[in-house]
């Protein structure tokens, strides 16, 4: 090593290069109005914050287009705006990392490193064999993963409660008005 390296001798790997000081006379090449032209609002500060697709207070193109029904509906869940996600772990995974009896759930999954955390809903699914005793608590099981589990002699319980898809919103039907109870008096007065 020729020099040696110290704090006199430190240098930057590449050179730097001050940046352009605008507004520093007509000779500088940038002076006057400072590469801004002149007036209007992209001469003013703060013109560069403006939102992607700004009309300059005019309706922007993507609310005068019209909207197309889909994706973007309230009960369009998994891609709506209120969209879910499930973080999918398959069973060769939990066969993989977990040893036979353990017990598995979100903060072991967490610590086996299979999760990042647990903010997101956890959904097991079926692919892989599983050959290890596991005691699986997640949000949701695919079938062919709950079949596993359970031949495999393992137990597999559900955070949340599957939902059923033929059932869409609340039911509209009203109860059954109860009959009144003074038509049944008569009938036991007969009797007697």
């Amino acid at each position: 090593m020729a020099d040696e390296l110290n704090l006199s001798s430190l240098k930057p790997a590449q050179a730097r290069k001050d940046r352009k000081r605008v507004g520093r006379g007509q000779g500088s090449g940038k002076g006057r109005y400072s590469g801004r032209g002149i007036k209007g609002q992209k001469s003013r500060s703060g013109s560069a914050k403006m939102p992607a697709g700004f009309e300059g207070g005019q309706m922007p193109i993507d609310m005068r287009m019209p909207k197309l029904r889909g994706n973007t509906s309230a009960d369009a869940m998994p891609i709506g705006p209120f969209r879910t996600y499930s973080h999918p772990i398959n069973l060769r995974d939990l066969d993989r990392v977990f040893a036979d009896g353990d017990t598995v759930n979100l903060e072991s999954l967490v610590e086996k490193g299979l999760l990042k955390n647990t903010k997101a809903d956890v959904k097991i699914l079926g692919t892989g064999e599983l050959k290890k005793k596991l005691a699986v608590t997640a949000h949701a099981f695919s079938a062919s993963a709950r079949e596993k589990i359970t031949a495999a002699g393992g137990s597999a319980t559900a955070l949340k409660e599957p939902k059923d898809p033929r059932k869409k919103g609340k039911s509209k039907q009203k109860p059954a008005a109860e009959k009144p109870e003074a038509a049944e008096a008569p009938a036991e007065a007969d009797e007697s």
